[in-house]
């Protein structure tokens, strides 16, 4: 089957449910970056089910091409189809995956297909293949790509006690200066998450390491409103 036979069921079910009003909502809430059919999420996720119990996921045999199909189409909600369906296969995936959501985090960038990238594809891509961590996230680091910068900081959000502290921390300092609100806000949300795990850490990192107000003010957010004593 040819990439765009598989994606025309899709087009159709989108233009036929596009919501003019909503996609304007939609757009502003998004700054305008990317326009939208405005359709909304549960009704999205109910257009996906239909579609794959006809065209059942993303067939591997040309699914990089069938992503990037989707990454070049003007609404985001083909943006938002792909990296959907992805992650109902990301624990199956072959080494070579990570190339694609490499391409998927630097194009069309925003926090809506970033976050949910590095967390539901990438980080379940370095469970699966813990060996390649370093590999991968030693080159995006030394991009000047602030999404790739944003994914190392993320990828591990959801690992609990398995987080790599050592790893992670090594992010941090040399992030922790950027100005980038994506960022600062990143080293937060990830210490806030880890602090539900390991309240004592964060709390000793933040005490002992230099931070943007803003990360710290995220990082410590969980343990003040569980009334958890802070002494910074």
């Amino acid at each position: 089957m040819k990439s765009i036979d598989y994606l025309t069921p899709l087009i159709e079910s989108f233009e036929s449910k596009a919501n003019p009003e909503i996609a304007l909502q939609m757009g502003r809430y998004m700054r305008s970056l990317f326009p939208f059919y405005g359709i909304k999420s549960p009704e999205r996720r109910e257009i996906y089910k239909e579609f794959t119990k006809t065209n059942g996921l993303i067939p591997n045999a040309n699914k990089t091409e069938i992503v990037q199909l989707c990454w070049q189409a003007p609404q985001r909600e083909y943006q938002l189809f792909a990296m959907e369906l992805l992650g109902r296969t990301v624990k199956k995936e072959s080494k070579n995956i990570i190339d694609l959501y490499e391409y998927m985090i630097i194009n069309k960038s925003w926090w809506d297909t970033v976050d949910y990238i590095a967390i539901n594809l990438a980080g379940v891509y370095f469970r699966n293949y813990p060996e390649l961590i370093v590999e991968f996230t030693s080159r995006w680091m030394k991009s000047d790509n602030i999404w790739l910068h944003r994914s190392c900081i993320l990828f591990q959000l959801k690992y609990k006690t398995q987080v790599d502290t050592k790893l992670l921390c090594s992010f941090i300092s040399k992030l922790y200066k950027s100005k980038e609100f994506f960022i600062q806000k990143a080293i937060g949300w990830v210490l806030r998450e880890y602090s539900k795990t390991n309240p004592a850490f964060v709390i000793d990192y933040v005490a002992n390491n230099e931070i943007a107000p803003l990360s710290k003010r995220e990082a410590l957010l969980w343990m003040k409103n569980k009334g958890i004593e802070i002494s910074i």
